[in-house]
């Protein structure tokens, strides 16, 4: 097996290794969650510095090591500047990327991870409507792993009837008559906002009012915080 391989991947996240490396974690679309070493990048004058930050999309050319795999060459194919330069972007980016995190595998192929990762991250550099974007990007990535909240009909009996609460530790909306303790209480057009990001282009989302939206990121945060037990607290400065 050659020791030299190509990959392509967002970084997800670094920390420090040594006295000026860092591990930097990716996900790869052919490889999933991917921990590697970028050599000296901490030094001022390293080659590769500015070029592995959070959110780049990158293509590598890697030198498989023992335990993790050495960066000897970085491509930027997207650095996304736009959600470094605003708050909002930059909380909504580090959610989404805190979310991928927290499903990711290593070594396990991950195509439609890395689709949605970075079309999201594209859109969300001019999106005017950000707790929308996340909110439908949490949607997405809730399918794509299995996950995704009952919305259509009741979690519990499977019934169409008024579904006005959300059950967090269910499976999604609930009717009055499976109503349970700690169900939350929905706004009246949460429900059917949340169908609308579940269906809709992420670059055509449809807007809806302040309350309706903040509630709708709300509960599809606590339920994947559940789900997933990995917290999104960022995303509560969008809201």
């Amino acid at each position: 097996m050659s020791k030299i391989n190509h990959q392509e991947g967002v970084v997800l996240r670094s920390y420090p290794f040594g006295e000026a490396d860092r591990v930097v974690v990716l996900l790869s679309p052919r490889r999933g969650k991917l921990r590697t070493v970028a050599r000296g990048v901490r030094r001022v004058k390293s080659r590769l510095r500015g070029r592995l930050e959070p959110f780049c999309w990158v293509e590598l050319v890697l030198h498989r090591g023992r335990e993790l795999d050495l960066i000897t060459s970085v491509t930027v194919v997207a650095a996304y500047p736009e959600l470094r330069s605003d708050l909002d972007r930059l909380l909504g980016a580090s959610m989404m990327v805190n979310a991928v995190d927290a499903v990711a595998q290593p070594e396990q192929r991950s195509g439609p991870l890395f689709g949605l990762l970075t079309e999201s991250l594209g859109v969300l550099c001019t999106s005017g409507d950000i707790p929308g974007l996340t909110t439908a990007f949490l949607l997405r990535l809730a399918e794509t792993v299995g996950v995704a909240p009952a919305l259509e009909w009741c979690a519990s009996c499977g019934g169409e009837a008024t579904l006005d609460r959300f059950h967090i530790e269910g499976r999604g909306v609930v009717c009055g008559r499976c109503r349970t303790q700690g169900s939350v209480r929905l706004v009246g057009g949460v429900t059917e906002h949340l169908r609308d990001l579940a269906r809709a282009e992420l670059n055509d989302l449809p807007f809806t009012t302040v309350d309706v939206s903040q509630q709708a990121m709300s509960v599809v945060c606590r339920f994947l915080e559940y789900h997933l037990d990995r917290s999104f607290r960022p995303v509560a400065a969008l809201s």
